[in-house]
């Protein structure tokens, strides 16, 4: 697949990228996706919550009434959960929910969310750009001249660039990432991939190079 390069004013430059099939053409594997996307949102969650069961709720460890003779049921202390202000039955425990992915699944994902996207015509490629101040008006400016500014963008980078950073960083609707940090649901939670010329090199040599070693 061939794309013209785009500047950030919207106009197509005189030149043509040629997509990889072999990282933009594959057949997508949607169990991958799944997979990846799952792990990803794991590492989200803080994990943090917790309750207290009754070894550590405050009270007395004094037996509330005799067992038997009451009429009702036998009960031990007041940090019973059957008691208000009791203990928590089984309550949560602070757990982290990541878990193993190989590395190859991952790589596998990543592409298949690469190919979806290129089959869609949702990738741009834009012609390496900086803006000479941290402007939200001119990151605006390029997501209109580019008709996206209405839809999920993710601009994919080489390299860090602060102005572009801090220029596109209150926006909702956008992402800023670098072509080392791509990841299955940032792709295909945007509606548009908007790829550098340098940052697509970037993901071609650096996909290429996992290939001929055998890694993922």
């Amino acid at each position: 697949m061939e794309l013209a390069v785009h500047k950030i004013t919207g106009e197509k430059t005189d030149r043509q990228v040629k997509l990889d099939d072999a990282i933009f053409g594959i057949q997508p594997n949607d169990h991958a996706i799944y997979l990846d996307t799952k792990q990803y949102m794991a590492r989200k969650r803080q994990g943090t919550h917790s309750t207290k069961e009754r070894n550590a709720v405050s009270g007395s460890t004094k037996k509330i009434k005799r067992q038997k003779g009451t009429g009702t049921a036998r009960a031990g202390d007041i940090k019973n959960p059957m008691f208000r202000g009791g203990g928590r039955t089984f309550g949560p425990r602070p757990r982290s929910y990541d878990f193993k992915l190989n590395k190859k699944l991952k790589r596998l994902a990543r592409l298949s969310a690469l190919s979806y996207k290129a089959k869609d015509q949702g990738i741009f490629i834009l012609e390496d750009f900086s803006f000479e101040a941290p402007k939200t008006k001119n990151f605006l400016e390029m997501l209109g001249s580019l008709e996206v500014h209405n839809k999920k963008t993710l601009l994919v980078l080489k390299e860090s660039n602060e102005n572009i950073q801090l220029a596109g960083r209150n926006l909702p609707k956008a992402k800023i990432t670098l072509a080392s940090q791509l990841n299955t649901y940032d792709i295909l939670n945007a509606n548009n991939l908007l790829i550098s010329e340098s940052a697509l090199k970037e993901i071609e040599d650096l996909y290429a190079q996992k290939t001929d070693k055998g890694e993922n």
